[in-house]
């Protein structure tokens, strides 16, 4: 199962396994993972679930999708690299993938 480092906005950072298939907000929940509300349970219907890719993650993560982007304009001190964590799906080539969740979510 690949591993998800979540890193807080104070710098204290958790890895945990997520299940191949779910999404990276899923495994957050399922972990008790502090920082990633969740609020629509997952239907890109929020900012969340907002997070900061880790730039060598960027490309294998891909890039948001217009939907995604809309509620990205809901989210605070959204970066070019932030995404909603209930858009991006776990796969084994995400194995050792780092994200950093914000100070306050949206």
């Amino acid at each position: 199962m690949p591993k998800i480092t979540y890193i807080d906005a104070q710098g204290t950072s958790r890895t945990v396994e997520g299940e191949t298939g779910s999404t990276v907000m899923e495994v957050a929940v399922r972990n008790g993972v502090p920082g990633i509300e969740a609020e629509c349970g997952g239907a890109c219907a929020c900012a969340t679930c907002h997070v900061y890719v880790d730039d060598a993650w960027a490309e294998k993560t891909g890039h948001a999708e217009p939907m995604e982007e809309d509620m990205l304009d809901f989210a605070f001190d959204v970066r070019p690299n932030s995404r909603l964590s209930c858009q991006i799906r776990v796969r084994d080539d995400l194995d050792g993938l780092v994200v950093r969740t914000p100070a306050r979510q949206g």
